[in-house]
């Protein structure tokens, strides 16, 4: 037959957008705050950055070639976590454990799980979680600014780990703003990821809800917990995990009931972790715990077929 008629499910149409163009869009709104991390941490936040993507890279490319699948290197999904990764990393660690992470990232949380759109959890954060508690010592070596200390490899504690101590922090919130501070490399400077989330925004790759809801839930509830609301959305990786996290893709609730809900849900576990255990930063864990709880969101959440009523429990 020349026309042949064919049966497919939903959606039908085509937006235009491919997973390369997706994932292309993401790295430009990411290169803002990688370029601030080479000015505040030298060549080493370089090296962290090319290592991690080498690593993702060449896991994904033998990965595919072991489990007998197409290659996929080419859609740029595992550069993006290649970055994402070294974005969750001081740029003092050693480097060798920066491609530990990719290996874990790549091979152990999205390849095993079937490759890019069956990953259970953000394969980058779970890679910074297992390097955070295998190297704790190197994970938690901060590096002062290039431009804030003038001294080259001067460590110092972060915001939160000096707040978490009882201390307090001597940066003004123009410093946190725009990253003079101790940190991983793309969590200090706030206006980057602000420069690059609005980008993803505008390019409808992401939608606000998330971003919104989550930084606003952590704003509120610090108040309420007698913080400073400001300097818990300013330090840490708040703005990094909202804006390029919890977006993500595979691991977030699709609808906007299920936004909203995920959303909320971080918020709270970031401020609990922060407010009430001994880890001075709860993203990375409040991410993954409400990664693992979206199919359960999707299905409290799920919208209704147009013209069907929800059954009562006693019908």
């Amino acid at each position: 037959m020349e026309n042949p008629l064919v049966i497919t499910s939903s959606p039908h149409l085509h937006c235009g957008m491919s997973t390369k163009g997706i994932m292309l869009d993401v790295l430009i709104a990411l290169s803002p705050a990688a370029v601030v991390s080479v000015l505040l941490f030298g060549w080493r936040a370089a090296a962290v950055i090319i290592v991690s993507v080498a690593s993702c890279v060449t896991c994904e490319y033998l990965s595919r070639i072991v489990l007998k699948k197409p290659q996929s290197v080419a859609d740029l999904s595992a550069v993006v976590t290649g970055v994402l990764l070294a974005f969750n990393l001081p740029s003092s660690i050693p480097l060798w454990q920066v491609a530990i992470g990719g290996v874990v990232a790549i091979v152990v949380v999205k390849q095993m799980f079937g490759g890019l759109g069956f990953n259970l959890v953000n394969p980058a954060l779970v890679g910074r979680i297992v390097l955070m508690s295998s190297f704790p010592k190197e994970m938690d070596n901060w590096v002062m600014p290039l431009l804030g200390s003038g001294v080259d490899a001067k460590t110092g504690a972060s915001p939160l780990y000096t707040l978490s101590q009882g201390g307090e922090i001597q940066y003004n919130l123009k410093d946190l703003f725009f990253g003079i501070r101790p940190g991983s490399l793309g969590e200090t400077c706030v206006l980057a990821l602000l420069l690059g989330g609005t980008y993803l925004v505008i390019r409808h790759v992401i939608s606000p809800t998330i971003p919104l809801i989550y930084i606003g839930t952590v704003l509120i509830l610090t108040w309420l917990v007698g913080g400073d609301p400001l300097v818990g959305i300013l330090s840490g990786g708040l703005m990094l995990g909202a804006i390029f996290m919890a977006t993500d893709y595979t691991t977030s609730p699709i609808n906007t009931a299920g936004k909203v809900v995920f959303a909320v849900g971080c918020g709270l576990l970031t401020v609990l972790i922060r407010e009430y255990s001994s880890l001075p930063e709860g993203v990375s864990f409040s991410i993954v715990i409400m990664n693992i709880l979206v199919p359960l969101i999707e299905r409290a959440t799920r919208p209704l077929p147009f013209g069907e009523k929800r059954r009562l429990k006693h019908e």
